[in-house]
């Protein structure tokens, strides 16, 4: 059996065309940024700009992106193939086709708000090293005389970070230390652990 495009296009109504006429490039469009996404590479780089902004808090909730038009046209257009080959009326399926585009939006929307959260900024906050055990690297001198260093381990990562002491007797390399406090410049205030 042969197919002809050209006949198979003229038999069906203006709505199917339509939506075949949406269906067949936003699919391969959506099956190129599927494939895309899974190799690493970008399409859109996900409607933002190509470089970094210092004050960018985030994704944030982005709802009106390429991949997401791009998601809302293919849901849209096959739900819409689908009801009207199932004999729904054209109303009833430009309901539920838009509904679907619209889910498929807020669903595409969602997922990648919530991956951004998921994502560790790798900056080190400095205050979360208050309470922290640490060992001394290089000798602290006593009533803040020097800055030494320790070692800490803080957001899981072990951490060589500047230190000072208020405590009257020296801290050589290898005493246990505690974080007590943090000065307003970052440096570490510590006392020989007990």
């Amino acid at each position: 059996m042969d197919f002809n495009f050209s006949d198979w296009w003229d038999s069906l109504s203006t709505i199917k065309q339509v939506y075949w006429g949406l269906a067949i490039p936003f699919t391969l469009i959506f099956l190129i940024q599927t494939v895309m996404t899974f190799i690493g590479g970008e399409l859109d780089h996900d409607g933002s700009a190509d470089f970094d902004v210092e004050t960018d808090d985030g994704a944030g909730f982005q709802f009106f992106t390429i991949k997401n038009f791009v998601g809302f046209f293919t849901l849209f257009s096959w739900t819409g193939i689908a009801c009207l080959d199932s004999g729904m009326s054209v109303s009833q399926s430009m309901i539920w086709s838009f509904s679907a585009g619209v889910g498929m939006m807020v669903l595409m929307a969602a997922i990648f708000y919530y991956f951004s959260k998921l994502s560790d900024s790798g900056n080190m906050s400095v205050k979360n090293a208050i309470g922290g055990i640490g060992e001394v690297y290089l000798p602290i001198r006593a009533s803040r005389d020097n800055i030494g260093k320790i070692s800490i381990k803080v957001q899981g990562s072990l951490r060589e970070l500047d230190a000072i002491t208020d405590d009257k007797k020296d801290l050589p390399t290898g005493a246990v230390v505690t974080v007590i406090e943090i000065t307003p410049n970052g440096t570490l205030i510590v006392t020989k652990s007990k």
